[in-house]
């Protein structure tokens, strides 16, 4: 080779380097999360569940497992870390596993009351059931109200209800509650609009920058990789009446929504 391929090559190579640096500092944040550990069906880190909610919480979510095989978590945090309440609650619920690996039926109810906010993550298996929109109607009807009167036990109570509600029950009769439809339209929210323009620039990027979307698939493939690596330590079996609890190895696409209150 003469002294400009090799000079080429080099150059080739330092900005392969620099592509991939770029790329782990980009996913570096998320796996440097300290989330809390699987410990049972209820995790309340941040402390705002009494202890006889919890104990009823943990009898309905383990009663719907064993009628239905959904596995439906409860957790609160103490923070967010400085992350959004979306990508964290799907890491979570990824790391977690929640749900059988073969249906991904689970679901995550995460609080987190210092930054005031709420998710219902869901898994791929039940985004039909338990649609984004009816997980909005259960946020904002059953758990944000209370949350702002300090009640967190019971609103996080009425949010497993509602769930449970609305996984067990036929369509038809759901919809003739009125604790779980929707009545009036919702304002718009302005993080809409920022999510619209995000999106939209992400797509312009996209296609003018072969750079971008290099770095985008490589940070996509690192991500796949280090969340398979989080799952692989899991049992398949989902729950052990005495021998304690952990995730079957579902996973959640991003499926549910948020509240803030």
């Amino acid at each position: 080779m003469n002294a400009a391929g090799i000079f080429s090559a080099n150059g080739g190579r330092k900005r392969l380097a620099a592509a991939l640096v770029v790329a782990l500092l980009a996913i570096a944040p998320a796996l440097a999360i300290n989330f809390p550990a699987l410990t049972g069906r209820v995790v309340d880190q941040a402390n705002i569940i009494q202890p006889d909610t919890r104990v009823a919480i943990e009898q309905r979510s383990a009663d719907l497992e064993e009628k239905s095989g959904i596995q439906l978590v409860v957790a609160t945090v103490n923070s967010l870390e400085g992350q959004e309440i979306e990508p964290y609650a799907n890491e979570l619920f990824r790391k977690w596993a929640l749900g059988e690996k073969k249906k991904n039926n689970g679901v995550l109810l995460l609080v987190a009351p210092n930054e005031r906010r709420v998710r219902i993550e869901v898994g791929y298996g039940l985004e039909g059931t338990l649609t984004d929109a009816l997980s909005k109607v259960i946020i904002s009807n059953a758990m944000t109200p209370r949350f702002k009167a300090g009640n967190f036990s019971e609103g996080t109570s009425r949010g497993v209800d509602d769930i449970i509600t609305v996984l067990t029950t036929d369509a038809s009769e759901w919809q003739k509650r009125p604790s779980l439809r929707l009545d009036y339209q919702q304002p718009v929210d302005p993080a809409n609009w920022i999510l619209l323009a995000a999106l939209f620039g992400f797509f312009i990027l996209f296609i003018v920058s072969p750079t971008f979307r290099w770095l985008f698939f490589n940070i996509v493939l690192n991500v796949l990789a280090s969340s398979g690596s989080s799952r692989g330590g899991y049992s398949g079996g989902s729950y052990s009446g005495g021998g304690g609890f952990s995730g079957g190895g579902g996973s959640s696409g991003g499926g549910g929504a948020s509240g803030s209150w």
